[in-house]
């Protein structure tokens, strides 16, 4: 991966003299007491990470740690105490006026908490408002404006203003303006918070797809540790303006680096954080369709199954034999292409866990993961689902029941 940002060193200390503060923070002093002796804030203490090219980074935190100030450091709406930004080697940190508009109009856009939208504005005319600065003409920009519009899901809205929308649409809005200009960089400051829980989610799904299509580099800011972990590809965990850790959800959930981490994980709703690549196992057991019935009863024998799946040459996946239909197959002297049941479910990679639950329940045999070619890329039993819903770090983990469901996919008795 290509190193976008680069985060080195960085702090922010508010006040008038808060270079003298540092080394009040070397010494150890906390973030209170400085505040309580100088009258300065410390916004953030050292900060250090690097961001990949077309990477979702999410910052996280709860209110005063420092997360939205370091966000804003990175357009330089706080310049930085002391440390340096590099964004694709360059030290913005030491542009000049010139340099920073120009960093500004063309390489970062920012969408904030509460829209920032001009009421008196067109839905149309608060997209172009940034091209309008650049001083694009107006053809060119309405035609980009338009075009944004339908990426997020606005066409025939143009003409609306502000209040006459929703929440989400508003939200929207502000995306769509962000993407005018065609940043590279998008920064997100807690841009839901202000959503309704549907709205919200909603919005959350949206960013998801725009980023799969767009692939831009996005650092987005929550306190919300559900939001952060869905939408990070990884995460940076903040208190009293100093980074905590920085890994993906899934190292974070499973390698707490302290136990403030722990604490600020106990809760979370594992389900809707893990998705199928994080759970699943490496196919095992699979059968060739160009093989015969002997052959698969073999298989399902040396690895201590009742089922397996059937692929052609390419891996990709024809269906599922079970053990009684291989042996019946056996003694009708049929071919394996004959006797194997070719409509299985199969799930997607980034699906969910919590969406994956209610397959387990109705089906006694594992999942298959596929890729867009059905190539098989794993299996679930329901022991990875199980498993993956328990929190090693809350002393009572609910139990999921799945009684009704009869896997007769056994691995050494799992």
């Amino acid at each position: 991966m290509t190193v976008k940002i680069k985060i080195e060193n960085v702090s922010k200390i508010f006040g008038s003299k808060p270079k003298k503060v540092i080394s009040m923070i070397e010494n150890g002093t906390s973030k209170e007491e400085i505040l309580a002796k100088t009258g300065h804030t410390v916004g953030v203490y050292n900060a250090c990470m690097e961001i990949d090219e077309g990477e979702t980074f999410v910052i996280m935190g709860l209110s005063g740690s420092g997360k939205s100030t370091l966000i804003r450091c990175l357009n330089l709406l706080n310049r930085p105490t002391t440390g340096a930004i590099y964004v694709d080697g360059e030290n913005i940190v030491a542009y000049n006026k010139a340099q920073l508009k120009s960093y500004r109009q063309k390489k970062v856009a920012m969408v904030f908490q509460h829209f920032g939208l001009f009421s008196h504005r067109t839905v149309l005319e608060n997209v172009e408002y940034g091209l309008e600065v650049r001083g694009t003409t107006k053809e060119e920009r309405q035609e980009i404006a338009r075009r944004q519009l339908e990426i997020v899901g606005l066409k025939g809205y143009e003409h609306q203003y502000p209040d006459e929308l929703s929440g989400g649409m508003r939200q929207r809005v502000g995306i769509a303006r962000a993407l005018a200009n065609d940043p590279d960089i998008l920064l997100m400051d807690e841009p839901f918070s202000a959503l309704d829980p549907l709205n919200k989610r909603e919005m959350q799904l949206e960013l998801l797809d725009l980023q799969n299509r767009l692939q831009k580099t996005i650092i987005f800011i929550t306190h919300d540790v559900n939001e952060a972990f869905r939408l990070g590809d990884r995460v940076a965990v903040m208190k009293d303006g100093k980074v905590e850790q920085i890994g993906s959800p899934e190292e974070i959930l499973d390698q707490p680096a302290n136990d403030y981490i722990s604490d600020f994980i106990r809760d979370i709703d594992r389900s809707q954080i893990l998705q199928a690549e994080h759970i699943m196992s490496k196919p095992f057991g699979l059968v060739s369709l160009k093989d015969g019935l002997q052959v698969a009863v073999r298989v399902m024998k040396e690895n201590g199954i009742s089922s397996a799946f059937v692929t052609n040459k390419k891996r990709q996946l024809q269906g599922m034999i079970t053990i009684d239909q291989a042996i019946q197959g056996i003694k009708d002297h049929k071919a394996l292409h004959e006797v194997i049941t070719t409509d299985v479910k199969t799930i997607r990679s980034d699906e969910y866990v919590k969406d994956i639950i209610p397959y387990v329940l109705e089906s006694k045999y594992p999942l298959v993961v596929t890729d867009s070619e059905q190539v098989i890329q794993g299996i679930i039993l329901r022991v990875h689902v199980l498993a993956s819903l328990i929190n090693e770090n809350s002393e009572e983990a609910e139990p999921l029941h799945l009684e009704n469901a009869e896997d007769t996919y056994s691995v050494n008795g799992a």
